[in-house]
């Protein structure tokens, strides 16, 4: 007898079954959704996937809606089955319930004893994502032919747009089970439950062959252009060369070893060129899989260890997503696109809104709790170790080497937010001061004694250290506080 597979709302991608006649347990629970306030537009995305498989699994889908999971376990008469979840907590639990097989994981390439014989190998020494990325390479036989040129840095001149513009991605239209999605969370909100955030039309792909359509465009219109402007940020285009495809390997849509091999066929072929190709490959293939790999590799629970003691609360402004409270050009735009889209690429995540949290000393498990709430990707894994690691340094050096700090100028090189702000990038004191700028170096000098180890922040902490210049810079970041810039 078939053993009912379990589709968790984060693999929900036909690559989660093993068999096409095998029953389908989906279960929608309200205690998702009650724990804290998530974005609506992230609720409404993982209801709408939920549905939309059990309408195409027709009648080998059971759907439950009960307030817990073990309340839906329960009502299941046959014996149940689910691959290894993505979460801490879901995977505790799935060991909890009698008679619940556990499969091993899916979703990821690299399997958890591959990464673990790699990390355990003798005199290793810290894990770096780079070294990782090369031996995955190897390990599946990956972008084997010779490098191509280095990959460059956008100029001012190119900062704009895409030349020539892409055509947009396929829409996204909602439908009937669209509709209902939304007549409920409008009833939940009356009865309690809390979103953040603005609803809108859905704008990420709830399906397979959604997320599927955007990925083919994205492959033929966009990937040309990702190893040049991946990390440029822009107040005309929010994708920019991006494919937002972010949900849609995070919900388990997409399965990434396929799309690894398209991109890779892509730069075979000479359609994307590989200083496009090998940015994105990586981050399909090294980001994505080390981020996997460490949240679980790690005891006890990768939470990190706020190594520059950072305990300022998030002012209410930011967590709320105000962003019409803030006049800085690009933190405006870019909370605004947290606010209206759930979702923004990851150079606006690092260089403004972790780096603005990471000068003032924000916590950084609360502000990986809000990434993880607010942005429709957000994911205990992913989020533990962009967030709490690489944006504010407080793993131990486990995902960067370094604080991702950067002052103004450098938001300036890589965006067209400046021109029409109301600060100056190059300023760090007085009316006119950009509040990225003081507070890069309003950061530097709170942990002096903690930087002097990175040669590129010791350089910029000597350069900034006269003693009048550095108090009337602490003052004046003091003063601004947690109000909005």
């Amino acid at each position: 007898m078939h053993r009912r597979r379990w589709l968790l709302a984060d693999q929900l991608g036909p690559h989660f079954l093993d068999d096409p006649d095998q029953p389908v347990l989906l279960v929608e629970t309200r205690e998702l959704f009650r724990r804290r306030p998530m974005h609506r537009q992230k609720a409404h995305l993982i209801l709408s996937a939920l549905r939309h498989r059990a309408a195409e699994l027709g009648d080998r889908a059971l759907l439950l809606r009960t307030d817990t999971f073990r309340e839906a376990l329960t009502q299941v008469a046959e014996p149940v089955e689910v691959c290894h979840p993505h979460s801490r907590a879901a995977l505790r639990f799935a060991r909890s319930v009698p008679g619940l097989t556990v499969l091993p994981p899916r979703g990821f390439i690299t399997s958890q004893a591959d990464f673990a014989g790699w990390a355990d190998q003798t005199r290793r020494g810290t894990l770096r994502m780079t070294d990782f990325y090369r031996h995955a390479r190897r390990r599946h036989s990956v972008l084997t032919a010779p490098a191509g040129s280095a990959r460059r840095r956008p100029r001012a001149e190119n900062r704009g747009a895409l030349a020539p513009p892409p055509p947009p991605p396929p829409p996204i239209v909602e439908d009937d089970i669209d509709a209902q999605v939304r007549r409920e969370l409008d009833r939940w909100a009356v009865d309690g439950v809390r979103f953040v955030g603005r609803d809108g039309p859905r704008q990420h792909p709830a399906t397979h062959a959604e997320a599927q359509a955007r990925l083919a465009h994205f492959l033929a219109h966009r990937l040309p252009g990702y190893g040049r402007y991946a990390d440029v940020m822009s107040v005309d285009d929010p994708l920019f060369a991006h494919s937002v495809l972010s949900s849609s390997f995070n919900l388990g849509l997409l399965d990434p070893e396929p799309a690894v091999r398209a991109a890779e066929e892509a730069c075979r072929t000479g359609a994307a060129p590989r200083t496009a190709v090998e940015p994105f490959i990586r981050g399909l293939l090294g980001w994505r899989e080390f981020l996997w790999q460490l949240y679980w590799y790690f005891e006890p629970p990768f939470r990190g260890a706020n190594w520059l003691a950072a305990t300022e609360p998030l002012p209410e402004w930011f967590a709320g997503l105000d962003a019409d409270a803030v006049e800085a050009r690009c933190l405006a735009d870019v909370l605004g696109a947290v606010r209206d889209r759930a979702w923004t690429h990851h150079t606006p995540r690092l260089l403004v809104l972790g780096n603005y949290a990471l000068q003032r000393g924000w916590r950084p498990t609360e502000l990986a709790d809000w990434f993880q709430r607010c942005f429709v990707d957000g994911t205990d894994w992913v989020m533990n170790a962009t967030v709490i690691g690489m944006s504010q340094y407080a793993d131990l050096a486990r995902v960067d080497t370094r604080p991702y700090a950067v002052d103004g100028t450098e938001i300036d090189e890589i965006s067209d937010y400046c021109s029409g702000c109301r600060y100056l990038p190059e300023r760090a004191l007085g009316d006119l001061a950009c509040p990225y700028t003081g507070g890069f170096e309003s950061f530097l000098h709170r942990n002096r004694g903690r930087l002097v180890a990175d040669a590129r922040l010791a350089a910029e902490l000597a350069r900034r250290d006269e003693t009048e210049h550095r108090e009337a810079v602490l003052a004046q970041e003091e003063k601004r506080g947690s109000s909005a810039p």
